[in-house]
């Protein structure tokens, strides 16, 4: 019998809690585990029960999900979390980015597209709404390219599609390359940039203007 995938759920609005749980429960394989109002109480429960994926709100009581991710991070290294987010809290993504968080979606997203980043945050892939990349752009900090960065022109197809939410086998399809070398480009690029997930790596290529977002 195939494992079910344990999902957390940390919210500081009972409806929301209900609403995400109801849609959750579509997916047989998938399980809700843990239920919080707050970061506090989600890392109570963190002592006794580890999801696979946590839902994460930012704004709430008592302990916001910025220092609740921080927190969840450290102590469970290995644990995938999927920032639920409103469209004016941009402020938050490249710390939040920078400490781990796997995805970021918007709490206005559709039922498709919560579970397309469950299902990509699952298999270790990061996940970005699109809608929300574009307000990023609108207020990060843009910085000079570095002069000693030198990307080929594989590289910056591989790069642009990564940005634009694309996994390795949508990438090695659009680009008739095997997974395997897609996977050897996404890490040199990793290295290349000095960052430390595919997340972290779409911000690199948006502050430094590596890519055009359409």
């Amino acid at each position: 019998m195939e494992q079910k995938l344990k999902i957390a759920i940390v919210d500081d609005h009972e409806m929301f809690r209900s609403g995400v749980k109801l849609i959750l429960a579509q997916k047989e394989n998938w399980e809700v585990v843990i239920e919080a109002v707050n970061g506090e109480d989600f890392l109570k429960q963190l002592n006794s029960i580890i999801p696979d994926i946590v839902l994460l709100d930012i704004s709430m009581p008592v302990l916001n999900g910025y220092d609740t991710a921080v927190s969840a991070l450290k102590r469970v290294p290995e644990l995938k979390i999927i920032i639920i987010s409103m469209l004016n809290e941009e402020q938050y993504y490249i710390k939040m980015i920078e400490a781990g968080v796997s995805a970021f979606i918007l709490k206005k997203s559709g039922t498709e597209e919560l579970f397309r980043a469950i299902e990509e945050v699952s298999k270790g892939n990061n996940y970005f709404t699109q809608d929300l990349l574009k307000n990023i752009v609108l207020i990060i900090n843009n910085k000079a390219v570095d002069d000693k960065l030198c990307l080929n022109d594989r590289e910056k197809d591989v790069l642009y599609l990564i940005c634009n939410g694309f996994t390795n086998k949508e990438i090695s399809e659009n680009l008739f390359l095997s997974i395997k070398s897609i996977e050897k480009y996404r890490t040199n690029l990793l290295q290349k940039t000095n960052t430390k997930n595919s997340a972290h790596l779409v911000m690199f290529a948006i502050q430094n203007k590596l890519i055009n977002l359409p």
